[in-house]
């Protein structure tokens, strides 16, 4: 899939803009104060009964069956009900603000998006395991698409406590103000990102982190593709490779990415079909000659 378009951006009027990043930065701030509160609930000493009572000051009640309430079966039935709850709930904020534009999820299928050029792109929670273990990489992902890309981004990070937001063209903020990467301009000791999906093995991997070892930089997996591409954003890693993404975990960083002029890379020698590669713009050539035989 093609996440960036090579034609001219599509025009996009300001004010649209900026009520679309308060709404995506409202959102992912409520969801990390919902994640970080319930993230490695089943691991808490004295069970898992919710920090929620789902009172009426909460956007999050959702009326007598309410996840939150204590009273499921599973101690694990809380991650698939927070998902479920965020999820829910960034649809319904959505659909009454900008009605009309769809609201996709990682396994939606597009619909057809009518009269609209736009669609929302929303990962509830990202780093499945790591929540589930109390472990911090973790992430709420939410991005505004058009034809040429991300127009507003956001990902919140509960376990580091902050949201990170961006729009095209007006670089990168979090709750304190502006971003500036630092940019990475060397390989050697540098952190690159890897992303191995168990459900479909990338033959090179192996020998991409093995090459990368020996130019003396550190391969991680994080466990969160969307945190993965926005440390690349922050210039705490020269690269992040996704050997396969879905487009709504990874839209939110990629719009982190494209403000801090990471350069994007969706087809090159040596990267497997539907791979997703992130380079600071110093270490490309580098970090390209990694995939090749």
């Amino acid at each position: 899939m093609a996440l960036l378009s090579s034609a001219p951006a599509w025009p996009t009027e300001p004010g649209f803009v900026s009520r679309a990043l308060d709404v995506a930065a409202h959102l992912a701030d409520e969801a990390g104060d919902v994640l970080s509160a319930t993230a490695g609930r089943a691991t808490r000493p004295g069970g898992s009964n919710s920090p929620f009572d789902g009172g009426s000051n909460s956007p999050f009640d959702g009326g007598s069956n309410s996840p939150f309430d204590g009273g499921t079966d599973s101690p694990f039935d809380w991650v698939r009900d927070t998902h479920a709850v965020l999820d829910r709930h960034t649809r319904r904020v959505l659909a009454a603000e900008f009605p009309g534009i769809p609201v996709l999820g990682p396994d939606s299928r597009p619909d057809d998006p009518g009269a609209t050029p736009y669609r929302w792109l929303v990962t509830p929670l990202d780093g499945e395991a790591n929540y589930v273990a109390g472990l911090p990489w973790y992430a709420y992902s939410l991005a505004l698409m058009d034809p040429s890309g991300p127009v507003v981004g956001v990902v919140t990070a509960p376990g580091g406590g902050t949201t990170y937001a961006a729009a095209r063209g007006r670089g990168v903020r979090t709750q304190e103000g502006p971003v500036r990467p630092h940019r990475c301009r060397d390989t050697e000791g540098a952190i690159v990102c890897v992303e191995p999906d168990p459900e479909c093995p990338w033959p090179g991997l192996a020998t991409f982190v093995d090459r990368a070892g020996a130019a003396r930089a550190s391969a991680r997996v994080l466990g969160s593709a969307a945190l993965s591409v926005t440390q690349v954003a922050l210039g705490r890693a020269a690269a992040a490779i996704l050997p396969r993404y879905r487009e709504a975990e990874v839209a939110g960083a990629l719009a982190l990415a494209v403000e801090a002029a990471a350069v994007v890379v969706e087809d090159a020698i040596g990267l497997p079909d539907g791979a997703l590669l992130l380079c600071a713009p110093g270490v490309v050539g580098e970090v390209l000659s990694w995939l090749r035989d």
